[in-house]
C-alpha cells in the first residue's frame, strides 16, 4: 500500500485559518502584527522567497514592512537598518534574508537583531533558550522549520513518543535545532543527528521509526535502505536546471520510490514547506501576544 501523504499545503491552511482569528483578537485590542523583512541584492529566488511570506501576512492581517536594499550596501548601513527595526514599534518581528552579500559579516548581523523580534527563531539567544528547557515553556520563537515539522506529524495524530527518529543534515535552520525540539519531554522522541558524512547511513535508515532528511543533496535516502512503514519527511530543497532548457526544478532528497515503503511521506513541494511559512507567521502572532499581554511571559 502507497503512503499516506503529510499534506502540508492542507495543514498550513488551517493553521493561517487560526491565526486570522488571533489577528482579529489582537485588532481588537488596538495591536495589528508587523512582519519586517531584510533583503540585499536582487537574487531572483530570495525575492521570490520573500514576496511569498508577505502574500501569506496579507491573507491573515498582518501588516508588512519591506526593506530592499542595494548589493553593495556596507556593514555599517546594514547594521542601521537592523537598529531600525529593533526600534520600529510596526515591527513586531522581521527576518534577515539569507544568503548576504559575501562581504557582510552575517553573524554579526544576525546578532544584532532584538531576539523578541527574531521571526525565525534563530538568534542564538532563542536557540539558547531551547537548548536550556526541556522541561518547561519555552518563552521564546521557536525555529520555524523544525516547528513546522513538529506540528505536521502531530495535526496528523502521528506521535514521537519513544520512536528512533533520524534526522539528516546539521544545518543551523533544520538539523540541529530539530534535535533540540523533538527531544524536549513534550514530544520526547530519541533522536540520531547524520550528515553528509556519515559513513553507515544504511544502517540507520534500518533502524529509523522516522527519517527526516533536510541534507539538500538529490535522491540520497534510497527507497531500499528504509525501514518498512518508516515516516519520511523530505525537506532538503535542491534547484536543478535543465542543460537544454534551461528550466530549473526543485528536487528533494528522497527518492520517489519510498512512497511504496513509507507508511507516511512528505511530498517535497507541498509538505514541510508551507509548514515552515505558517508557524513564521506563527510567531509574528505570538510575539504581538506577547506585546499585548495576551501571553504571560
Amino acid at each position: 500500500m502507497a503512503a499516506r501523504k503529510l499534506d502540508g499545503r492542507a495543514t498550513a491552511r488551517d493553521i493561517k485559518a487560526e491565526l486570522t482569528e488571533r489577528v482579529a483578537v489582537l485588532k481588537e485590542k488596538g495591536v495589528t502584527p508587523g512582519l519586517g523583512t531584510v533583503l540585499v541584492g536582487s537574487d531572483p529566488a530570495s525575492h521570490s522567497y520573500v514576496g511569498g511570506k508577505h502574500k501569506d501576512c496579507a491573507e491573515i492581517g498582518i501588516n508588512s514592512i519591506r526593506k530592499e536594499l542595494p548589493e553593495d550596501i556596507t556593514q555599517e548601513e546594514l547594521e542601521a537598518v537592523i537598529d531600525e527595526m529593533n526600534a520600529d514599534p510596526a515591527t513586531t518581528a522581521y527576518i534577515v534574508q539569507l544568503p548576504l552579500p559575501g562581504h557582510v559579516n552575517a553573524n554579526t548581523i544576525l546578532e544584532r537583531m532584538d531576539p523578541a523580534k527574531d521571526a525565525d527563531g534563530l538568534h542564538p539567544i532563542n536557540l539558547g533558550r531551547l537548548a536550556l528547557n526541556v522541561s518547561t515553556p519555552v518563552n521564546a520563537p521557536l525555529p520555524c522549520t523544525p516547528h513546522g515539522i513538529v506540528e505536521l506529524l502531530l495535526r496528523h495524530g502521528i506521535s514521537l513518543n519513544g520512536k528512533n527518529v533520524l534526522v539528516i543534515g546539521r544545518g543551523v535552520t533544520v538539523g540541529r535545532p530539530l534535535g533540540l525540539l523533538l527531544t524536549r519531554r513534550a514530544i520526547n522522541a530519541t533522536v540520531t543527528l547524520a550528515h553528509t558524512g556519515t559513513v553507515d547511513l544504511p544502517e540507520h535508515l534500518q533502524r529509523a521509526d522516522v527519517v527526516i532528511a533536510a541534507a539538500g543533496l538529490p535522491g540520497m535516502i534510497k527507497a531500499e535502505e528504509l525501514k518498512q512503514g518508516a515516516i519520511v519527511l523530505d525537506v532538503g530543497v535542491t534547484r536543478i536546471t535543465d542543460p537544454e532548457t534551461g528550466k530549473a526544478t526543485l528536487t528533494g532528497d528522497v527518492d520517489p520510490a519510498a512512497v511504496d515503503v513509507a507508511s507516511w511521506i512528505s511530498p517535497n513541494p507541498g509538505g514541510v514547506g508551507p509548514m515552515t511559512r505558517a508557524m513564521l507567521l506563527a510567531n509574528v502572532v505570538e510575539a504581538a501576544e506577547w506585546q499585548a499581554g495576551i501571553i504571560a511571559d
